[in-house]
């Protein structure tokens, strides 16, 4: 039987967004799955330019169901003093401020840290940035691309002489998750009594910063060693034998060492090679990486006369890691994650589709999934819980304050081509 859920941890607490794209969306959208109330501000013309980059999700945009689930939609004119005026009055009962627009364009519209700490100085605020304040690239735009080849993260992707970006979006996703993580550490800061000073009310976190945190590996090799290590594919310039490998059955078999003793089953159990588990040049991992090509050609030529499935079993049976190579279409339908009901329907304004729960799993507290919001949808209910009466949003209305109104469960119709 299941557990009975419980309120989520962060229940109680109001976090405002001024956010586009994926860094900012995807911190919010965690502190909305553990609970939180999110109230996203969009502009009135348009909204999040993430709701535009595709329509194949019954007409909305993959990236946009992804990255904003259960928050609620307010269409402000920011630029007009009465639509600011509202983001203030909105700020007043919040407890968490979250914005990434382009350099010095929060600031332009008079929500800069400065001005917060004035007007709402129990407010916790965080900036989403691209490369930080200081420095001789905090002036530029940064996207998940640019970043990525800035920080060089592009350079050990691929393979030689044919460098890639990671598929996910990583440092937009990763700086997220570290600007949730210390939008917690504020609130946890905020709310312990007994402390004998106050936590810090603002933070920030870039890109960049994120990213070369994430290169910390690479980095501290190329530090110490003064030269750049080569990428490898699918596979890892740090240990080896560590790559993927074609089967006879026409699939890709992925298979891994991290110590010596693993070489040492993979070798004597699985290969039935005790020659190369004797042999002393591959007796270390540094050893191995130096001679991975011969090490790759004989697990390659032990792998391509065996089935998958054969190669699995035996593979675990000698406790060695490995994992079948997916594509995306695949791993929809994965069985390790329709066997543990990983996937849940979630309301949006085109109609019910399909999302993976959050990653944490809390005992007994079942993630809200809440409904993706049509642009400006909670813009009246959202107000006038903020104290505007009937009349006063129609005036706001009328003046390009605040978004055209939004029917109660409208539905986005759109010709798909």
């Amino acid at each position: 039987m299941a557990a009975e859920s419980v309120p989520g941890p962060l229940s109680g607490v109001t976090v405002v967004s001024l956010e586009q794209a994926v860094s900012a969306p995807m911190c919010t959208r965690v502190l909305a799955d553990f609970g939180a109330r999110v109230i996203k501000v969009e502009n009135p013309r348009g909204g999040d330019f993430a709701r535009e980059y595709d329509h194949v999700v019954h007409g909305l945009a993959a990236h946009f169901v992804w990255a904003n689930r259960g928050k609620e939609s307010v269409a402000l004119n920011l630029k007009d003093p009465d639509g600011a005026g509202a983001l203030h009055r909105l700020l007043d009962s919040a407890d968490v401020f979250v914005s990434n627009l382009a350099p010095g364009a929060v600031t332009a519209l008079g929500f800069g840290t400065d001005e917060l700490a004035t007007r709402h100085p129990d407010l916790i605020s965080m900036s989403i940035d691209g490369y930080g304040t200081g420095g001789t690239l905090s002036h530029k735009r940064a996207y998940d691309l640019l970043v990525q080849a800035e920080s060089g993260a592009c350079a050990v992707t691929g393979t030689p002489g044919s460098p890639a970006k990671p598929g996910p979006p990583i440092a937009d996703v990763s700086t997220g998750i570290y600007a949730a993580l210390s939008i917690v550490t504020m609130l946890y800061a905020r709310d312990t009594p007994g402390r004998a000073a106050p936590g810090p009310t603002s933070a920030s976190v870039s890109l960049f910063d994120t990213m070369a945190e994430l290169m910390g590996y690479a980095l501290t090799w190329s530090r110490h060693t003064g030269v750049d290590q080569e990428p490898i594919g699918m596979g890892s310039p740090a240990v080896a034998p560590y790559g993927a490998y074609p089967t006879r059955d026409g699939q890709t078999v992925v298979l891994g060492t991290t110590n010596d003793r693993e070489w040492q089953r993979l070798a004597g159990e699985l290969l039935a090679r005790p020659d190369l588990a004797r042999d002393p040049r591959f007796g270390s991992n540094a050893g191995r990486v130096e001679h991975r090509a011969e090490l790759d050609a004989a697990i390659a030529q032990w792998c391509v006369g065996h089935d998958l499935d054969i190669i699995q079993q035996q593979a675990d049976a000698a406790g060695i890691g490995n994992a079948r190579y997916n594509t995306p279409t695949e791993v929809l339908a994965h069985p390790h994650l329709t066997q543990r009901q990983r996937w849940r329907p979630i309301e949006t304004p085109a109609g019910p589709v399909t999302a993976l729960l959050p990653p944490p799993i809390l005992a007994g507290y079942d993630p809200p999934m809440g409904a993706i919001p049509a642009l400006g949808q909670h813009t009246d209910t959202v107000l006038a819980e903020a104290g505007f009466d009937t009349g006063t949003l129609a005036a706001l209305r009328d003046r390009g304050a605040i978004g055209p109104a939004v029917p109660a469960g409208a539905v986005v119709e759109r010709t798909v081509s």
